[in-house]
């Protein structure tokens, strides 16, 4: 497990050094026009209800110009005293429309253990109607392969308060035993969330969320003595810089 997670990050380190230097080529050419930024967004650190004082949280941020950039994801859960899921991404994207960005780069999951490490290319932007989406398939050892389609829309019922729908669903090539997961559609996710804007920078909210599993994966859970289907409040921040 040590050897693969050193593999993963040496990988990941290679893959920022390339990034740094495509970042890098022009910048002093158009350096007023194009400049380098910098943005972080904590899209969800949240309580939910379930009984195991369970914390999830969601964020990604970029380093990058108009046109490149460098991108990082990470989502996990940590409940009754343990971390539950972890996950963290490594991403050079380029727009290709108005919109748009491909992505491509690593993507390594911490837990469950075994540790999984994956290569990533996919498309985040806007879809038609402002849903923000981000699909994106990942390439694993042992002929693993995964696909992650995740859209959200944010919808303004007064300038400071926000009403966010959000859909996450992924799906599996092949079963992997040693982490509880079934070939095909393996799980799908429901949330609703309100925020109130204090500050642009600064949201606490409130919300349900929703979970279904599927297939094998649904089947491994109950072998496990667990739930295939959850709601819950969710109590939470959402914060950006």
């Amino acid at each position: 497990m040590a050897n693969q997670a050193e593999r993963s990050f040496s990988v990941a380190g290679i893959l920022l050094l390339a990034i740094s230097l495509l970042l890098a080529r022009d910048a002093q050419a158009a350096a007023e026009d194009d400049p380098l930024l910098l943005m972080g967004v904590l899209d969800q650190f949240e309580w939910q209800d379930t009984g195991d004082n369970t914390l999830s949280w969601s964020g990604q941020g970029w380093l990058g110009k108009d046109l490149r950039k460098l991108w990082i994801k990470t989502e996990g859960e940590y409940s009754d005293g343990s971390t539950e899921d972890a996950e963290i991404q490594f991403l050079y994207s380029k727009a290709v429309a108005t919109y748009w960005e491909f992505q491509v780069g690593v993507r390594h999951d911490f837990k469950p253990s075994p540790s999984r490490s994956w290569a990533a290319i996919g498309f985040q932007g806007l879809a038609p109607y402002f849903f923000e989406t981000d699909i994106a398939l990942f390439i694993g050892e042992s002929g693993r392969t995964a696909l992650r389609f995740d859209s959200e829309y944010e919808l303004l019922l007064t300038q400071r308060l926000i009403l966010t729908p959000e859909i996450e669903i992924n799906l599996y090539g092949k079963e992997d035993i040693r982490v509880g997961i079934g070939s095909g559609l393996s799980d799908i996710e429901l949330g609703l969330r309100l925020r109130y804007e204090i500050r642009r920078e600064f949201a606490p909210y409130i919300g349900i969320n929703w979970s279904k599993l599927y297939g094998g994966t649904a089947d491994f859970a109950r072998f496990a003595g667990e739930d295939t289907s959850e709601a819950q409040l969710v109590i939470g921040l959402r914060a950006w810089f």
